[in-house]
This record gives C-alpha cells, sequence and structure tokens, in this order.
C-alpha cells in the first residue's frame, strides 16, 4: 500500500492573510501525465528487470504549495501515482490510503479524487474508472484517519493511476515524502514552493542517492487581507510608505521552489536484525522551525530540548504526577536503613514495582490519567509502571529522574529535531555516586535491576532534569549480552543411531527470554517444543533446571534418541554433530546491504560436544580447527576438534563483540556466518577399524 506518512502535531492558524500567484512559475515539466500511459507500460519486455517484483511504481509525484484561504494559510498537496501490476501478489497497490490529520475542529480535507485502471485486452486498451462513492474513512487514532479507496478490476499486466490534493491547515509539518517502498520505483519526485515568511527544517534520511535536488529562488504576488494588521506576534504589517495594511493590499515575496527526485529506487526490504524500517527507508521531512511575518520580528515554532524538559516537568500526565507517590511511601519504608546502597535501595523499590503493577504491552512516555490509578488496577502501561517507579525511589531516598526514549520499532529519534512525538517509552535514571548512570525499568521482571529491556536499546535517550540546562543525552548502551550455551553427549551406535544428554544455559538477554517464552506457554507447551524443532528426535526426559532468579543463567536439561538412518552403508557412518544444535542458514541472504545491522546486544553462543564411537569404529579422517576473525576486532568464531580413545570433542564458540554492525560491514559479516555454518555443517566420516 502506498501511503504518506503525517506528523501528528499542528500549527495554530495565522490571523494575517497572504495568497501567493505564480509560486511555480517556470517549473520543470511534470514528469507524469494523468490518462496518458505509455504503451510501453503495456509490454511485458519493459519490465524484465522487475521480474522478481509483484509491482512496479512508474511515477509517484507530488507537489506542495501555499495559499489564502480567507483569512489564514494553508497549504495543498497534489499527488499523482502510477503503478504497474506485475503478478497477483501486487494487487495490495491497488488499495491505497492517504492518512488526515484533524484536531480542534480543523481537518485535512482530500479533494479532486479520481483514478483508472488500464488493462490490455486482445489488442485494445480497457479503461475502468475509480467510483468516488466507494472510498471510506477509517479513524486510526484520536487525531488521525485515513481516507481509503481501491481501483477496480486489476489484474495481472494492468496499469494503475491515481490523483487527489489534500488540502491542510496544520503548517508544522508540510506532508512528508516518502520515496521508498513495497515495491521498486522507477521515478519518484516531489516539489515545494516555500515562502519567505515560513522556515522550514529539512531532514533527508535513506541510503539511495538524489537524481534531482535544486533549490530555485523566486517571486511571488501576495494580495494582504488583514483587518487590524499581525496581531499575532506583537506587530503588524505596514506598507512601504509606513501606513498601515490596508485589505487587499498587494506585496512583492521570495518563494523558493525545492525539487528532490529519486530514480530507479530499490525496495525497502524488511532484513534481519533491523531496528524499523522507518529508520533507514529513503524519504524527506519538514519540520517548521519559525516564522518571518512582515512588521513582524521572528518567531521560533519548533521546540528546543530545554522548553520539552520544562513542558514535561509541568505536565499532569508526566513530571506533576511524581509530587503525588505519598502513597507508595509505606511500602517504601525502611528501605533506606536496610539497602544504603542505592544500587541495591533501587533493585527493592523496583521488585515493589514489579509485584504491584503489571506492564500491559502499551508504550508510552506519559500516564493516561494518574498513578494511582493505575497502581489500583494492577496494570498499566510503560508510562504508569515506571512513573510510578520514579515517584517509589524518589519516596525511598534515592535521586532519580525520567529518561525519555524511543524503542527499537518505534524508530530513532534525531538530535536535531526536538520532537516530543518522537518519543514512546521513559525509564528512570539514578545517578551513582561513581558518576555513573544506573537505568531502571520495572516492565520485565525476567531481567535484572539496571537493564533495560532489548526494545529500549536504541542507542540514547533524554535525560529529564530540574534544571532545563542540566537535560543531556543518555547512553542507552546495552548492560548485558545474549548468551547461549550447550553442552551435549551423544553416543554414536554402530547402525548409525544416536542417543544424548544436553544442558543448556541462557543468560542475560537470552534468558530473559527464555523465561519469557516459559512464562507465555507454560513448561509442558514449552518442552514440548523441543521435539518439534527436531522432529527425528524422541525426547523421553526434558526440566527446566533453574529459572526463579534473573541473576542467574536460565538452565534445561534433557535426553534425545534419534534413530539410525535406514539408508546407512555398513561399516561406514556419516554424521554432522553441530548442525542439530545451531541454526543451518545464514541469516544474510542478499549480497548488499545498505543499513546497519543491529543486534541490539552483542552475542556469544557456545557449543561443546562430546561424541562417543561405537566399538571398533575411528574417524576416517580428523576436522581441522579454525578461527575466523572478524576485521577490527568485531567478532571470532572458534572450532576445535580433540580425539581422546573414541571420543571425539568439539568445540563451536561464537562471539559478536558488537551490538551493531555498520553497512561497510555487512560483507565481512556475512562472509563471517558462511565460513562459519559451512564448518559446523562439516560431515564426520566415520567407519569400522581396519
Amino acid at each position: 500500500m502506498i501511503a504518506s506518512l503525517l506528523s501528528s502535531r499542528r500549527w495554530a492558524l495565522l490571523p494575517a492573510l497572504l495568497a501567493t500567484t505564480g509560486a511555480l512559475a517556470q517549473a520543470p515539466v511534470d514528469p507524469i501525465k494523468l490518462g496518458k500511459p505509455d504503451p510501453l507500460d503495456f509490454k511485458a519486455e519493459s519490465f524484465k528487470g522487475d521480474s522478481a517484483a509483484a509491482a512496479v511504481v512508474l511515477c509517484d509525484y507530488g507537489v506542495t504549495r501555499f495559499r489564502l484561504n480567507g483569512t489564514s494559510f494553508q497549504f495543498e498537496t497534489d499527488r499523482v501515482t502510477r503503478v504497474k501490476i506485475l503478478k497477483k501478489a501486487g494487487y495490495d497497490a491497488a488499495t491505497v490510503l492517504v492518512p488526515l490529520y484533524h484536531r480542534n475542529n480543523s481537518e485535512e480535507r482530500l479533494s479532486g479524487l479520481r483514478g483508472t485502471t488500464y488493462n490490455m485486452v486482445a489488442g485494445q486498451l480497457q479503461k475502468t474508472k475509480l467510483d468516488i462513492s466507494k472510498t471510506f474513512v477509517e479513524d486510526r487514532t484520536a487525531n488521525l484517519r485515513v481516507r481509503k479507496f481501491t481501483l477496480p478490476d486489476v489484474r495481472e499486466g494492468a496499469v494503475i493511476e491515481y490523483a487527489y490534493t489534500v488540502t491542510s491547515d496544520f503548517l508544522v509539518n508540510l506532508q512528508d515524502w516518502t520515496f521508498q517502498g513495497p515495491y521498486p520505483v522507477r521515478w519518484s519526485e516531489y516539489r515545494a514552493a516555500i515562502p519567505e515568511y515560513f522556515d522550514y527544517k529539512m531532514l533527508m534520511q535513506g541510503y539511495v542517492p538524489l537524481a534531482v535536488s535544486t533549490r530555485e529562488e523566486g517571486g511571488g504576488q501576495y494580495t494582504v487581507h488583514t483587518a487590524g494588521g499581525f496581531a499575532e506576534g506583537g506587530g503588524s504589517f505596514r506598507g512601504g510608505s509606513g501606513r498601515e495594511a490596508a485589505s487587499n493590499d498587494v506585496l512583492t515575496g521570495r518563494v523558493t521552489n525545492y525539487r528532490w527526485a529519486m530514480k530507479d529506487v530499490p525496495v525497502m526490504r524488511d532484513e534481519p536484525y533491523m531496528t524499523t524500517t522507518d529508520d533507514y527507508v529513503a524519504r524527506i521531512d519538514f519540520e517548521l522551525a519559525g516564522t518571518h511575518m512582515p512588521g513582524q520580528a521572528y518567531q521560533a515554532v519548533l521546540d528546543t530540548w530545554e522548553k520539552i524538559n520544562t513542558d514535561l516537568l509541568d505536565d499532569n500526565d508526566f513530571g506533576q504526577q511524581f509530587g503525588r507517590g505519598g502513597f507508595l511511601k509505606e511500602q517504601v519504608q525502611g528501605l533506606a536503613a536496610k539497602y544504603p546502597d542505592p544500587t541495591q535501595r533501587a533493585a527493592a523499590v523496583r521488585q515493589i514495582i514489579l509485584a504491584a503493577v503489571r506492564y500491559n504491552g502499551t508504550n508510552r512516555y506519559a500516564t493516561d490519567g494518574n498513578l494511582r490509578k493505575a497502581y489500583d488496577a494492577h496494570s498499566g502501561s510503560s508510562a504508569d509502571v515506571n512513573l510510578l517507579l520514579i515517584a517509589a525511589l524518589r519516596q525511598a531516598g534515592l535521586t532519580a529522574h525520567p529518561v525519555l526514549l524511543s524503542t527499537r520499532a518505534h524508530g530513532r529519534v534525531n538530535q536535531s529535531f526536538p520532537l516530543l512525538t518522537k518519543f514512546n517509552y521513559v525509564v528512570a535514571l539514578v545517578p551513582l555516586a561513581d558518576g555513573k548512570d544506573l537505568l531502571v525499568d520495572a516492565t520485565d521482571p525476567d531481567l535484572p535491576c539496571g537493564t533495560l529491556p532489548e526494545r529500549c536499546l536504541s542507542q540514547t535517550g533524554r535525560l529529564i532534569m530540574p534544571q532545563a540546562s542540566a537535560s543531556r543525552w543518555v547512553d542507552l548502551s546495552p548492560s548485558q549480552r545474549h548468551v547461549h550455551f550447550q553442552q551435549v553427549q551423544l553416543a554414536l551406535d554402530a547402525q548409525g543411531g544416536l542417543a544424548g544428554k544436553v544442558h543448556e544455559e541462557y543468560a542475560g538477554y537470552a534468558g530473559a527470554n527464555a523465561r519469557g517464552e516459559l512464562a507465555k506457554l507454560g513448561e509442558k507447551k514449552y518442552l514440548a517444543e523441543i521435539g518439534r524443532q527436531h522432529t527425528a528426535w524422541a525426547v523421553p526426559q526434558a526440566a527446566v533446571a533453574k529459572h526463579e532468579t534473573t541473576e542467574a543463567p536460565f538452565a534445561l536439561d534433557y535426553s534425545f534418541t534419534q534413530p539410525a538412518d535406514d539408508n546407512a552403508t555398513a561399516g561406514t557412518l556419516y554424521l554432522s554433530p553441530l548442525r542439530e544444535f545451531g541454526s543451518s542458514q545464514n541469516p544474510f541472504r542478499h549480497e548488499d546491504r545498505q543499513y546497519p545491522v543491529d543486534f541490539g546486544a552483542p552475542q556469544e553462543e557456545m557449543l561443546l560436544v562430546a561424541l562417543t564411537l561405537p566399538d571398533g569404529y575411528e574417524l576416517a579422517e580428523t576436522p581441522k580447527n579454525a578461527i575466523i576473525d572478524l576485521p577490527d576486532g568485531g567478532g571470532r568464531y572458534l572450532f576445535n576438534v580433540a580425539t581422546i580413545g573414541s571420543t571425539v570433542n568439539f568445540t563451536s564458540r561464537l562471539a559478536l563483540r558488537k551490538p551493531v554492525y555498520s553497512a561497510a560491514e555487512y560483507t565481512h559479516l556475512r562472509e563471517f556466518y558462511r565460513l562459519m555454518l559451512e564448518k559446523q555443517a562439516e560431515k564426520l566420516v566415520i567407519k569400522k577399524k581396519a
């Protein structure tokens, strides 16, 4: 589905009235004409290079211009899109969602909607028009609804096109433009004509280069309709003669014409070990930094981090809640004497909150109501839980401050754009005497105190302080690793059957994940999953050995048997003893990658296998030991084999020392995994002794 993203912020309508004319004068030729598809778009040979795609966006074109509406500015965005449907899997491209923001009796409006589906049937071009009456509206949030429509008569080989205009009074954000999506894009272009009265910050992101990027200064005539000048901001507009501006005065102003375009944009792939595709998709975002209207001084509109800090502390759903935690005093009374060490006391307070309020899976940075309500309900959002935690830490005599962050699935925060809407989570920070920060979260009982959940490992957060000037960025580097240890004892019989005992330990984030899965499934179903993962095994016995405390690894013990292969050659046995205990596929399938590999936390896997050979058998050839290193100490894989009597001991150890690997390191990481998996898959040839 092709849809543009819209910020949830709003700019109050200006009482000053300006109308622009000729803002896009001498603009370059439009890249698409509605109703005139190219005959080549219906020939199969035109899409040989896109044969793997389900659909191709032939052209996506948008233009934004400002205009006058009564007594205030608004902007209009025209969009024209043409798509080629190549396969049935591409039919989704014919369903379009247009987001429309609304607030305080003002709303964005969609107009001029039209669309056509073109099918080539027996050499004749058939056209099917979009029935406007069959579009409908869905409310998504309190301030966001979408207009939804589907192009009719879509078949394989069809070309669809549609156009519409969105008119908006919300000037804080121009329509963001996304160049990249789920289908390859032949040409995507966006133009914006911005009057000199508006100062927008522009942020280009993604890894696709621009084919066109131009900025040209132009002029336009502005008709001023005013009843008393520009009241907002404390100034009024005066004409060149110094008189008060009258209705229908005309002045000349500058207009900056921007044009951005991308060509042959690849599909935005959702690949392993990503945060969210929104962090990497090619797009341009806009944010109103300020206005400089005629006769007025420059007025800043974009918040500063210091202002956000101050506003949050004054907010009833955030900072004002900390002083209302008196109902927690009795619960934390005595902890200061019992735990003079701040780290131990913070852990004790966290346990009280974990026992009192369960995280319901909703992520917010501010409470929705009041903390006492969530406390009494024994359930709440991440904000309810962690703002309660901060209040309780303060009641226990600890200094504690909130840290705002954006979860990995929500997207990264740009430190150059002070936007509160980019955050969706809050945790507690307790400063320690050694100058270090103790970050505390009370949403996950499967993690120890001082370890943030994996969803919070988004690199940086914003500390909110009583003095706004003391607010700062906080490093969210992981304090734990993802650790998996396996110790296996295998016995091979002369027919090729196996019997084994396995001891597994999960520590750090792997331990938290295992405990969470156990809590979700229950022990019986959790243990049954072992057999489902290995279809050739029979698992007569399995037990969870340790899982109660987060300070120790989660431990699991089980035994299994695997019958002999009926096709085994007499006197010769083949076995890959490591393959059953690790991944068999390289997670990095593509030859290249344009964005980082983000594991969240360093990875460590160790596998020890002791294989006892049947009497009278020996290895025909001992596998070679190997050490594989990533450049610059980024990681290592070690493979070692040692034979003692009839037992062959294998050691397989993987260590990825960095939580994030850059796109430039991807080729090395992919090859590293290929060599490791190749080594783990090596077959042993076991023969009868001569």
